[in-house]
């Protein structure tokens, strides 16, 4: 075991010497770039073979059986590609380190903080070695797709693609913003005394998810951005935190981007107070679907989504709606598309909140509950828009509906205008803020003593990742699990193979149907 730490950090080390001596060339005619250093050369070239989805299940042993699956010439470039995905990997758990610290690295995995290089690649060995071989498979199939191209091209008559066109071969570098005429406090954060968190998502057709992935990559390390960034063939969906400078920044080369400046505008993104800190680390990922609902977008395209409705057209058709005598016989249902715990701390007035824990069981959500359904108005919203695009697109598939409507940009772009309209409570958001504060309404209770109380924390028990509505009495008094099976199990020390089987065990999940049927008419 030792001595392949050693190979993995050797290979590293060199990896890392080779490329740093490397200069590379930059693309004319295209978005400037910044004078980067040595360090940022590699990060540069390494985020070329992309940052994609570490947990693909189909390369459960990527190191004993890939080799047999490559052609000869691909074969040559295991050892070369191996090397690459572990410097990647490494290189995305890089954060940034205030210039009045030290002059250095710092990595952040698995909730700790390495400081010097041999540790976080002691850890990525022996803790992420499956997610390392993983993304060695991706790299292979990167070159493979780059050689099959370069070859292609070859055979063609070589005619220059068009200047707002991108193609693999460009270096991640040509695509960063120039960051010369700010100082490291502003695009850092340390001479702002609140951050921003900007939202937002774009559906459109990316023939190269792989890389987008590494120039979003490069691109929110260049700026200090942390945050979670989902890409695929169906668009991309983000949530980055840092200074207003750096999401500024951000923002301008999303928008400036040939493949969104026709999908993108300014309006689409939401933004809230936050920063760098709302997020442990920077995650970047190629998947299947943007939003994960767990059906293919082959099967169910964005594209076939409901009727979109401004906040103001939105605000009056709830008006309408409240305004009826008995909204059960009414033809419209106000429909959340978010999870339980979302909608348990803020929701609209005369909703219909589905008690489900994933985005991925409303498809058998609507299944079950069909009927309820039938010659029905639907009025649907969620955080951002992002889960109703493909919610309607699946109810209107199902033929039942009368129309299905939703809210153009979420829940945040209707309380931008309407921050004492008819939703109450806080807005759920999934970063370490947990929710956002509106209005003064409290609509969710303490799980021990009933008392009015909306602000979420994380059950005590280690391997339980359920949220807690507990009250800052009850807190004290030692409550502060999300169930009694979890407060006794919190006072025992977890241990080997059973400290990440407890994740559904306790009372919270097990006492809930999966998938409720719900008693309306």
């Amino acid at each position: 075991m030792f001595r392949s730490l050693a190979l993995h950090s050797l290979s590293c080390f060199c990896l890392r010497r080779r490329l740093t001596e490397r200069s590379l060339p930059h693309p004319a005619n295209q978005m400037p770039s910044s004078n980067a250093p040595d360090e940022d050369g590699l990060e540069t070239y390494v985020l070329k073979f992309s940052d994609l989805d570490l947990k693909e299940s189909n390369l459960i042993h990527p190191s004993n059986s890939l080799k047999v699956e490559l052609d000869g010439r691909t074969k040559k470039k295991y050892s070369f590609a191996k090397k690459k995905a572990f410097a990647l990997f490494v290189k995305t758990k890089e954060v940034p380190v205030p210039s009045y610290e030290f002059k250095g690295n710092q990595w952040r995995c698995c909730q700790q903080l390495f400081a010097d290089q041999t540790s976080i690649h002691r850890h990525v060995a022996t803790q992420h070695a499956e997610d390392v071989y993983q993304q060695t498979a991706s790299v292979l199939k990167q070159l493979t797709a780059a050689l099959s191209a370069s070859q292609s091209r070859a055979s063609t008559d070589k005619e220059s693609p068009p200047k707002d066109h991108l193609t693999p071969s460009h270096e991640v570098s040509a695509w960063l913003p120039d960051i010369s005429h700010f100082s490291p406090n502003e695009l850092s954060g340390q001479g702002d005394k609140e951050g921003e968190v900007l939202l937002y998502y774009c559906y459109c057709d990316l023939e190269d998810p792989h890389w987008i992935c590494a120039w979003q990559t490069a691109l929110c390390h260049h700026l200090h951005l942390t945050g979670k960034i989902r890409i695929a063939t169906e668009g991309i969906n983000g949530t980055v935190g840092g200074s207003k400078v750096a999401t500024r920044l951000y923002m301008e080369g999303m928008l400036s981007c040939p493949l969104f400046k026709d999908f993108l505008c300014e309006d689409d993104f939401k933004s809230s107070k936050g920063g760098a800190h709302c997020f442990p680390e920077l995650r970047v990922g190629v998947f299947e679907e943007i939003v994960p609902m767990g059906i293919s977008p082959r099967q169910v395209s964005y594209k076939n989504h409901g009727t979109h409705l401004s906040p103001g057209e939105f605000h009056k058709e709830i008006e309408k709606l409240l305004s009826q005598a008995s909204q059960e016989q009414g033809d419209t249902i106000l429909l959340d598309c978010r999870n339980f715990y979302e909608s348990k701390i803020g929701r609209f007035q005369g909703c219909l909140a589905p008690d489900i824990r994933k985005f991925s069981y409303f498809p058998s959500y609507v299944d079950r509950n069909l009927d309820l359904f039938r010659q029905k108005r639907v009025l649907m919203y969620c955080t951002g828009g992002i889960r109703c695009e493909r919610a309607s697109a699946y109810l209107r598939a199902k033929g039942v509906c009368k129309e299905v409507f939703q809210l153009k940009g979420g829940i945040h772009k209707y309380l931008e205008e309407f921050p004492d309209g008819f939703y109450k409570g806080k807005l759920f958001v999934f970063d370490e803020r947990f929710a956002l504060a509106y209005n003064s309404s409290v609509v969710s209770e303490c799980s021990y003593c009933g008392a009015p109380w909306d602000q979420y924390k994380l059950c005590s028990t280690p391997q339980c990742r359920q949220l807690v509505l507990t009250c800052s009495a009850c807190h004290g008094q030692g409550f502060t699990a999300c169930c009694v099976m979890c407060q006794d199990k919190g006072g025992e020390q977890a241990s080997g193979p059973t400290q990440g089987s407890f994740k559904e065990e306790c009372e919270c999940t097990a006492q809930r149907p999966r998938i409720p049927q719900e008693q309306r008419a």
